[in-house]
């Protein structure tokens, strides 16, 4: 390895992103490009000969940078990949070079040691106490894994892990759930055939009379409830169940009370709303993405535990070859006795350096900032009359749905997927669309520091006008017939 070489090619790579991150505003928010392109741009066979990383950096640039989607763009507001801050960016290169692997103490004891206050900064968010643990995870599909495994586990009596599961069991949660509950359940044995999914009220939380009918009608088959999952906010539009009452109920069938705030866990850092996750510390485990709300580059989730012997009860095992010999074993902490990764990335440090830099009131300021935005979009389409807002977002997720003049529920489909085609092609804004209870429609949601309200109010005027014109092409493609 050429240090002199490394040292140029990181200077510039640095300058390269910082102007990046300066200009980015002014780029084409998604490429305009088929992926047979992409596939052909990259079709070739493994380099045999070294590369200068002069050159090296060039492909990049001609190959990679301009078929992006720049989710630091103040435009994108569509799936939960927010706009990574500066201080995480510095920290997850440094993650790389030291090449720390936490899953072991021996091989990394000071970066263990972060890993495990960065946990219980996020347990604390959440009001669990000291028996608390948990474990930073690649995202909230494996937060939300661990988490129903750790619930099928204790709703056995610890049985399932070492014989598998005898009898039937159900898992309940809302019909807005994240498909990553689905998954969980299946992968954990339970299966997908024993997810209850649950209808909701006009707020979109679970319908509470609808979670008792389930279980009733369940236990006079013989079905027992296995875990009970709160939803504190939603993918579409952050909605939060009732966490006090799912709790209860969770306390009176003896069941595991799992709750997924990946999205909105980073509720826990507003300053506006400090109460918008009641009853969260209720939870026998919590889902959260440091590297979605909190602004922290891919990949940071994690799965926090009240009682952290859950997870060594769970995922205890500890062969001859992994074992520490020394006579400070009782001082190192082993992640691999308590979760599933034995090679585990350093994934603490960007949360860290991220807290350290900005605070948490800063973060809380962000988060605070797109709510607003959001709210601000809500008023301007509920003012217009022009749109349907599924509700005032009780976060950085609104639903807009365009009303038209006598559209069929096909034309309004078709003319919701068509205007984001045509929003993405204009390469300004990017968002989502999504189906909730029957309609189709546009999903925004700002999770953006570089994010403003003047950003909202062009994105809306440029809305509103596309919709207009695709709904005027749709009427008169429909008299011409």
């Amino acid at each position: 390895m050429q240090h002199e070489e490394f040292r140029q090619a990181g200077h510039y790579l640095v300058d390269y992103i910082a102007d990046y991150l300066n200009n980015v505003s002014g780029k084409a928010l998604f490429p305009d490009v088929e992926p047979s392109f992409l596939y052909e741009l990259f079709d070739e066979a493994i380099p045999q000969k070294p590369k200068p990383l002069a050159q090296l950096q060039k492909e990049l640039e001609e190959k990679l940078m301009p078929y992006l989607t720049h989710v630091n763009h103040p435009g994108y507001m569509g799936l939960i990949t927010p706009s990574p801050n500066p201080a995480g960016i510095l920290a997850d290169l440094l993650a790389s070079a030291i090449n720390q692997n936490v899953g072991a103490y021996t091989i990394g004891p000071s970066a263990v040691a972060m890993e495990r206050r960065v946990i219980r900064w996020l347990n604390d968010l959440i009001g669990y106490d000291e028996n608390a643990g948990g474990n930073l995870t690649s995202g909230g599909m494996m937060a939300n894994f661990i988490g129903i495994k750790l619930g099928r586990d204790w709703t056995t009596g610890d049985t399932a892990q070492h014989e598998g599961l005898h009898g039937e069991w159900a898992v309940y949660v809302s019909e807005e759930r994240h498909v990553s509950i689905d998954k969980s359940v299946d992968a954990a044995g339970i299966g997908r055939n024993y997810l209850r999914a649950l209808p909701t009220d006009e707020s979109y939380r679970v319908r509470i009379d609808a979670l008792e009918e389930a279980i009733a009608n369940d236990k006079a088959k013989g079905i027992k409830p296995i875990c009970i999952v709160g939803l504190a906010g939603t993918t579409n539009l952050g909605a939060v169940d009732d966490l006090e009452a799912l709790s209860k109920i969770a306390k009176r069938e003896n069941c595991w009370f799992h709750v997924d705030a990946a999205y909105g866990g980073g509720m826990l850092l507003s300053q506006k709303y400090p109460t918008a996750l009641k009853g969260l510390s209720l939870a026998d485990s919590v889902t959260i993405d440091p590297h979605k709300w909190f602004y922290a580059p891919l990949d940071a989730g994690a799965v926090l535990v009240k009682d952290h012997q859950r997870l060594t009860k769970s995922f205890g095992i500890q062969h001859a070859y992994l074992t520490d010999r020394t006579n400070q074993k009782s001082e190192r902490y082993q992640f691999y006795v308590h979760g599933f990764e034995q090679s585990k990335r350093f994934r603490s440090l960007k949360v860290w350096a991220s807290f350290q830099h900005y605070g948490k009131e800063q973060i809380g300021e962000w988060i605070d900032q797109n709510i607003a935005q959001a709210k601000h979009l809500h008023r301007l389409a509920i003012k217009d009359g022009l749109f349907e807002s599924a509700i005032e977002p009780p976060m950085s997720a609104i639903c807009l749905h365009y009303k038209g003049n006598d559209l069929t529920k096909e034309q309004s489909k078709a003319l919701h997927y068509e205007v984001a085609a045509r929003m993405e092609r204009g390469g300004k804004f990017w968002f989502a669309s999504t189906e909730m209870k029957g309609k189709t429609w546009f999903r925004i949601n700002p999770v953006n520091i570089h994010t403003t309200l003047e950003t909202m109010d062009a994105l809306y005027a440029l809305l509103k006008q596309t919709c207009k014109e695709v709904e005027a092409e749709m009427i008169g493609q429909r008299e011409i017939v």
